[in-house]
């Protein structure tokens, strides 16, 4: 499997870093998970689009994770000429989301129905609401799911992915939980968002200082990553962003609690299993 890490920003607006998302390639199987802004650029970028996705997964419905889930959609039916069913899987509330995305788009349909004769109907998208500990196959790739931890925002949920005996751990944003070590136990990539607690505690603002409680530091992570005995650790939805100069620091500070394969980049980085 190629875990690539498509969009390593955060809410932040980052001219070098898009909305949070990473692409797996399984094979010839691609999933999405999460789209943050810009995803379908980077995707391109990481050797897809979306007509070749089996299936995009959703973390949770934070405005990050997933404000171009409808360009995927457009890109996806217009790519296909409408004859592909695009596969959506997320926790309760992302039937709802998806549903409000397409009656937005709904002149966008128009039009293009209007103008393209291949095109004769809408976009055909199937929404799958998952609960924590559900499990299903995305062709040859086996997910399963965990609830994670990032209140108040509820219900959300990560996922691990399963390919030919590789393994990888995407958990979304968390603190650290039972469903996140569950998910990454063993697993040959761990990937996680995390911000620098050190860095933004001493940020004077507000509603800097409110992400603190609901998102897992660089620390935690690496100790996260010790405790279920993880391969490989990747840093992904970094706040502050750091610049490559930085990355060093980083990792030593992770380095101090685990002793695996410590990965951070720039978009498009790629961590192979």
């Amino acid at each position: 499997m190629d875990i690539v890490l498509t969009g390593t920003g955060s809410p932040i607006p980052d001219a070098n870093r898009a909305g949070p998302s990473t692409l797996v390639k399984a094979g010839d199987t691609h999933i999405l998970v999460d789209a943050g802004r810009g995803v379908v650029m980077r995707m391109t970028g990481g050797g897809s689009m979306p007509p070749f996705l089996a299936a995009v997964l959703i973390t949770h419905l934070h405005s990050d994770h997933v404000c171009a889930l409808n360009d995927v959609i457009t890109t996806h039916w217009v790519m296909t000429r409408g004859n592909a069913t695009l596969q959506i899987y997320g926790p309760k509330g992302i039937a709802q989301f998806v549903e409000r995305q397409l009656h937005a788009l709904e002149p966008d349909i128009g039009y293009r129905i209007e103008h393209h004769d291949p095109l004769t109907e809408g976009p055909k998208v199937e929404v799958t609401e998952l609960d924590p500990g559900d499990s299903f196959a995305v062709a040859d790739v086996s997910v399963t799911t965990a609830a994670t931890e990032h209140s108040p925002v509820k219900p959300t949920i990560g996922f691990r992915l399963e390919h030919e005996g590789s393994s990888a751990a995407l958990v979304g944003d968390t603190i650290p939980c039972a469903g996140v070590d569950a998910l990454a136990r063993d697993a040959d990539v761990y990937v996680q968002t995390v911000i620098r607690r050190d860095i933004v505690e001493t940020i004077p603002n507000e509603m800097a200082q409110d992400i603190l409680d609901y998102h897992s530091g660089v620390v935690e992570a690496a100790q996260t990553a010790t405790r279920v005995g993880a391969k490989r650790l990747a840093l992904t939805h970094m706040v502050p962003a750091p610049t490559p100069d930085q990355y060093p620091e980083w990792i030593a500070r992770a380095a101090e609690h685990y002793e695996g394969e410590i990965i951070i980049g720039d978009d498009l980085t790629n961590v192979t299993v």
